[in-house]
């Protein structure tokens, strides 16, 4: 049988894990990053160094390649677009166009019936006072676009934070209101189109706006799990997605707002890597192959720690110590700064309290 080669357009720690889970299926990689030293070309067959605007270089890794994805939101459309016409880019442009900017997800989300919290478009100070006066305060006024891991948005909580809102406002923005949520939940689905799996429900905890734990499966009502996930794959459908999609919501009672989605690999994700019994990287590399889904399943409650620069020392020293049910991934960057994601500690068989008594107080508050 002939052997299949997948590009990856980003080099990030996501095109690490596929291209590690496209190497145990058999399956080559080329991963495009600018940066000659980006994590996934540590194990990617071939590597095209160049910048993710170079339309040259995106036309010589999709030449290379059976089927290409993507493993962040960023790429430029204008280039990426004309590419889905002429080669295999099996999810398409449509869900990352949908999810580049924050008033187009949210409509989109609204428009195929999930439901979102109340928000307005706001372009300049004017229209920041008028949505205030609609959806109240508090509320949160975030960028509509490039915002990631807390960045770019701000809360509002009474009208003296107007002042501290006018930086944002040089650019688009978007005015959500504020949600006073349980806690936030991830929903990672692949679909081919013929057959959709998702991955066990977690919870997701942050902490100053960066994803710090996940934690499965999350603690909810059975049957509000199932409408979480059985709504998660209808709004796939519905809005004629292929591929991976991960969505995260709100959770506030016995009901879900639809939060923000991404068309790739999630960090809530990592998780499945050895807490279930297939993983949302290996899912995505057969969907991009033409491989027959595999239905996960959890192996055992797990919790996931993101490891930032700040707690990489304290990874360190436990990957040596080497303890049954514990993975360390360390992804390999370079260059540490506290807030930066450097790697994943996956504790199988571990739920919130017992990683809480036993392990938070190794690493960084």
């Amino acid at each position: 049988m002939e052997t299949k080669t997948i590009g990856i357009i980003g080099g990030g720690q996501l095109g690490l894990m596929i291209a590690e889970q496209a190497r145990r299926l058999g399956v080559r990689s080329v991963a495009l990053d600018p940066s000659a030293e980006a994590p996934a070309f540590r194990v990617t067959d071939e590597r095209i160094v160049a910048a993710f605007d170079d339309a040259a270089a995106l036309e010589r890794l999709c030449r290379r390649c059976d089927a290409v994805t993507y493993e962040f939101e960023n790429v430029p459309g204008g280039i990426l677009e004309p590419l889905c016409a002429k080669y295999n880019i099996p999810q398409g442009y449509r869900p990352l166009y949908d999810s580049q900017d924050r008033l187009r997800e949210k409509r989109n989300a609204r428009d195929h019936g999930l439901p979102t919290p109340r928000f307005e478009a706001v372009d300049d100070e004017a229209s920041l006072l008028g949505a205030v006066r609609r959806l109240g305060l508090p509320a949160v006024l975030k960028t509509r676009t490039m915002g990631y891991d807390g960045h770019g948005q701000l809360l509002l909580r009474t009208e003296t934070d107007l002042g501290a809102a006018r930086p944002l406002l040089s650019v688009p923005c978007i005015l959500e209101e504020f949600v006073p949520f349980d806690f936030e939940a991830s929903v990672v689905t692949v679909d081919d189109g013929e057959r959709a799996v998702s991955f066990p429900v977690g919870r997701n905890i942050h902490r100053r706006g960066i994803l710090d734990l996940s934690v499965v499966p999350a603690a909810m009502d059975d049957g509000l799990r199932a409408r979480m996930v059985a709504e998660s794959q209808r709004f796939m459908r519905s809005c004629g997605y292929r591929g991976i999609l991960a969505i995260e919501y709100f959770v506030r009672g016995n009901e879900f707002l639809f939060n923000e989605m991404a068309p790739r690999p999630h960090n809530s994700g990592h998780y499945t890597i050895e807490g279930c019994t297939t993983n949302q990287f290996r899912e995505l590399v057969r969907y991009l192959t033409g491989m027959p889904l595999e239905e996960p399943r959890l192996v055992a409650p797990t919790v996931m720690k993101n490891i930032l620069g700040r707690d990489l020392a304290a990874a360190e020293t436990v990957a040596r110590e080497e303890r049954e049910g514990l993975f360390v991934h360390l992804y390999g960057k370079r260059e540490s700064r506290p807030d930066r994601k450097m790697g994943h500690i996956t504790f199988v068989g571990m739920d919130l309290d017992r990683y809480r008594r036993e392990w938070a107080g190794r690493f960084a508050e």
